[in-house]
Formats: structure tokens, sequence, C-alpha cells
């Protein structure tokens, strides 16, 4: 081995702190990409050469070569953002990411997310987000592999009639026992009303009361009206009653299911609409009033905006005040992150070595979501600089073992004068 093998062994440190160079020059140049994962360069020695002498069999090492770069999945910090598109992940998962017209899966963990024109959800080059749809008429998620998440802008949402009432009153213990025959144009006949909004199939609203009575200690009965328009302004008919016996603490044993058929709106809307009104209610010492009442009817309405919540459902909001779950994000994570492929654009390929992708929602397993956030680059300037200044140096001395080489070869040369 002569002198000149020296000059390969500096070329090869040459080569390889270049290498580093260059990953520090992509990690620094992407502190600002959101969910960039920075890489490191892992340096490992060329096989040496044997060398006998007097002592024995030496090994003389024959430079340096570069064994691999990892990249570094630590968590990013979070950025709070305007944007109820973007998520960021809180674990080690991915979302899931398919190309228009393609069927491979990619994976990124930057979630800056927006609508294109036909209603995708797609990150900033167009790869649409992969997730679990809801089935419309139950509000259940449909198995089955993940697809593109849209939300389709329809115009008006179809109204719902409403079905049932919840009314949850307290009736004052106090009140007076009344003896006169129910009328609902007299005040004087009943201790306590209300009313409760409900529409009909074709999303107009109607007016439906309740109005309560107390005819002995700890009996009540209440009497149930509906609005009802019938071309000559707006008339109440009597529609149902009932009677409610209280314990002696001013509870009773079960909530009170009332059905009331509406025979006709005279509007046009479906005729006899059945609705089932529970009365869940207590007699305490205190004044009357409605402690919280619910109906699940809703008028017609135009898409106001759509939403991912903190569970990561993408949830679109109409302007009739109802809420409608399309879809909800899925996340994939890795047995071997380190063995994915970086195809760019924030983007990563499975391969056999990353792995199978184990995929499911958010959650304690896979992670969570955070919206109105991001997941900015993990990379660390003050030691990626630091690392800088050493590869630096690095390249340096081995650029000195060239030039020291070459006037030991000079010298040699000069032998001969």
């Amino acid at each position: 081995m002569g002198i000149s093998s020296a000059l390969y062994s500096g070329v090869s440190g040459l080569n390889t702190n270049a290498a580093a160079l260059t990953v520090i020059g992509n990690n620094l140049a992407n502190t600002n990409t959101a969910g960039f994962k920075g890489s490191r360069t892992v340096f490992s020695d060329l096989l040496s050469s044997r060398v006998r002498g007097s002592g024995g069999t030496s090994q003389v090492g024959r430079g340096v070569n570069l064994s691999t770069v990892d990249n570094i999945f630590s968590q990013g910090t979070f950025e709070s953002t305007e944007s109820n598109l973007d998520v960021a992940i809180e674990g080690d998962s991915f979302f899931m990411l398919r190309e228009d017209g393609a069927d491979d899966i990619y994976y990124s963990r930057a979630g800056a997310f927006r609508f294109d024109e036909n209603g995708y959800l797609v990150n900033p080059e167009g790869f649409r987000v992969q997730g679990r749809q809801y089935d419309a008429a139950t509000g259940e998620l449909i198995p089955g592999d993940p697809a593109d998440i849209q939300v389709v802008d329809e115009g008006l949402i179809q109204a719902n009639a409403t079905a049932n009432i919840t009314l949850n009153t307290n009736l004052d213990a106090s009140g007076d026992i009344i003896t006169a025959a129910f009328d609902l144009t007299d005040t004087n006949t009943y201790n306590y009303s209300t009313s409760t909004q409900v529409f009909d199939s074709l999303g107009n609203s109607h007016l439906v009361t309740t109005y309560f009575v107390k005819t002995a200690d700890n009996t009540w009965d209440y009497h149930v009206s509906y609005d009802q328009n019938d071309g000559n302004g707006e008339t109440e008919d009597a529609a149902a009653t009932g009677t409610i016996v209280f314990d002696t603490d001013g509870t009773i044993a079960a909530p009170q299911v009332q059905n009331v058929v509406i025979p006709s709106w005279n509007n046009g809307s479906t005729d006899n609409q059945s609705i089932d009104i529970t009365i869940d209610t207590t007699q305490f010492d205190s004044d009357s009033n409605v402690i919280s009442q619910n109906q699940d009817g809703y008028a017609a309405g135009n898409l106001t905006g759509v939403a991912i919540n903190a569970d990561g459902a993408v949830v679109a909001s109409y302007s009739n005040g109802e809420q409608i779950f399309v879809a909800h994000i899925t996340l994939a994570k890795f047995i071997n992150p380190n063995g994915l492929v970086q195809t760019g654009n924030n983007l990563f390929s499975a391969t056999t070595e990353s792995g199978a992708a184990r995929i499911g929602l958010p959650g304690p397993e896979l992670g969570n979501i955070f919206t109105n956030s991001l997941e900015q680059s993990n990379v660390d300037m003050g030691k990626e600089f630091v690392t800088m200044i050493q590869t630096q140096r690095g390249f340096q001395a081995n650029s000195k073992i060239i030039t020291t080489i070459d006037e030991l070869l000079g010298e040699v040369i000069n032998l001969k004068r």
C-alpha cells in the first residue's frame, strides 16, 4: 500500500462530508415547512487494508463512507392558525392522501387542507385527503376502506318534519288548584304554558303549546294544542290531554310520552304528522319554568361552511342550524417510519422496510387531532449550525490530507534531482 492510498481516504472524506452538508442545507431550507421532518447522516468506515510488519498483521483504514441518511420523526411544535381546515397530529401517525386518477396512497404530516372546485378536501398540491364516510340516513360511519373526502353543495338541504319533542320543566308545587274547565283562551283555567317551535314536511314552522293545570295536590293535567293555518288566520286546536302524578318528593317515576297527531297544517305539507312529546317534569317549590326543550325538526337550509372538529370529523354547517357529519379523517401508522421514502411535497411512500400501515380513526392509539393548528418543522436550527461547523471542519481536514499527500509526492519526484 503506497502513500497515494491516503489520497483516496481524503477523497472519501470530502465526498461524505459534502453529502452531510447537503443534508444540513436541506434541513435549514425547510425550517419553515409545515410538517417537515429533518434528516441526519450516519457515517461508517471503509474496509481496512491489512499490513504485515515485524510485529504482526495490522489494519490500516481506507477512508469513510456514507452509511445512511435517517429521517428524524420527532414531534414538531404546533402553530395556531385561522383556518378551521388546518389540522395537526399529536403522535406518530400520518395523514393519508391520494392523487386524482391514481391508486397509490401517500402519507404526510402537513395538515394544511382546503376544498377544491369539486368539493374534495385536498392539500395544496391537490392530493385528496382520505377518510371514512358517514351514512347520511343513519349518521353512522360506513364500513370499508378510506376514500376521498368530498362535500357536495347541493343547494338547499331538505327540511325534516318534527317527530319528537322533549320538555324538561318544573311546575310550582305551591300553585293554586284550579277546578274550572280548561279553556286555552282563558288564562285563569291553567297554571302554566310553554310553546315549542316545530316544523312540517315542507320546513314551515308552527307552535305546539303545552298547558299545565294543577287539579289536586301532586296531580296535574296537561293539554297540548297546535297552531293550524285554516286560511282564516292562526287558530289553535286541542290535540291531546293527559295527567301527571308526582311523588311526595316532587318527582315522577318516569317521563311521560304523549303522542300528538296533526291532521293537517292546511299548507300542502304531509297530513297526519305524528309527534311524540316526552314530558320530563318535576314539582318543586319554585316558579314554573322551562329548564330545556328540544325538537328534532328543521327547515330547509343552505350550506354555510365546513370545518374539521377536534375528533377529526368533517362537519358541514347549514343556515338552519343543522350540522351534518360528512366524513372522518383516517390516520396511518407504521412500525418502521424510517423505512418510508420521501417523494417531495411533504409526502412519503410506504416500502417493504416501513411495513404495512395500520389505519384507523384519530384517538389514543393512532394520535390525536388538533384543529386550527399546523405542525411546524422539527428542525433545530442551533443544532444544525453546530453540526455544520463540525462537518465543515471535517471537510477542511480531509482537503488538508490531499494537499499534504500532494506535497509528499512532490518530494518523491524531486528525489531524481
